[in-house]
């Protein structure tokens, strides 16, 4: 699969700290009021999101109220066939999508090829985990990493993250009323197909909410 990677400078101040349902939703939205003025017939236009676009929850500085405060690194980024990238690049670009109350402005749009790296991470997967003692969710969340890394046919070591305390990356996602828990998670011995491949596929469920997005350490502070 060839893919590009489309990143969005924002104009902008602050975000909810956990909003990748709600930025789901904002595109969502722009899509079903959009004007076939996109490159595309207006009956080509979908109303979901493909399952074969992904995108980033966005970065930014946190606070103690649940918020991150927007910094010249922060923007928002979209995964998509190259086929793909004309229609999403002048869907959104220029567009204001309203993220529960915060208002962001795509502009500057740019377009880039994922570079692979031996050591890939992602801020949050989530697997559907049956109903288990609280005590061994990571034992499970691992077995479903690794797993999936084999239904990719990739050859790598899982593990869960920490934070910059020294605690598990627990962390949660909010969909509506429900809170679904997650771990940011490492995966190291990609070869460099593997590593594209990962970052294409990503592994768990929820991807249109910024879940299973994995991105080259390097990347980290534009992306946590």
């Amino acid at each position: 699969m060839n893919f590009l990677e489309v990143q969005f400078t924002l104009r902008g101040k602050t975000l909810p700290a956990d909003h990748g349902y709600a930025l789901y939703s904002a595109v969502k939205q722009l899509m079903q009021g959009s004007p076939p003025s996109c490159g595309a017939e207006e009956s080509a236009i979908p109303i979901n999101l493909p399952v074969d676009v992904r995108l980033c929850s966005i970065a930014g500085i946190p606070d103690k109220d649940g918020m991150i405060y927007l910094h010249r690194g922060s923007r928002m980024r979209l995964r998509c066939p190259a086929e793909q990238v004309q229609f999403w690049y002048r869907l959104l670009q220029n567009q204001v999508l309203d993220i529960r109350g915060h208002l962001i402005r795509l502009v500057q749009p740019r377009l880039t090829l994922p570079q692979p790296s031996d050591t890939l991470k992602a801020r949050l997967v989530t697997f559907k985990l049956e109903a288990i003692n609280h005590a061994e969710v990571p034992y499970y969340f691992l077995e479903s990493c690794k797993k999936g890394l084999e239904r990719l046919e990739i050859n790598a070591q899982a593990s869960i993250d920490s934070t910059t305390e020294g605690d598990l990356a627990r962390r949660t996602l909010q969909v509506k009323d429900k809170k679904i828990l997650g771990y940011g998670v490492v995966v190291e011995g990609l070869s460099d197909a593997d590593s594209l491949k990962l970052q294409w596929y990503g592994l768990g469920g929820r991807q249109h909410f910024g879940c299973g997005w994995f991105y080259p350490v390097r990347e980290e502070a534009n992306v946590s």
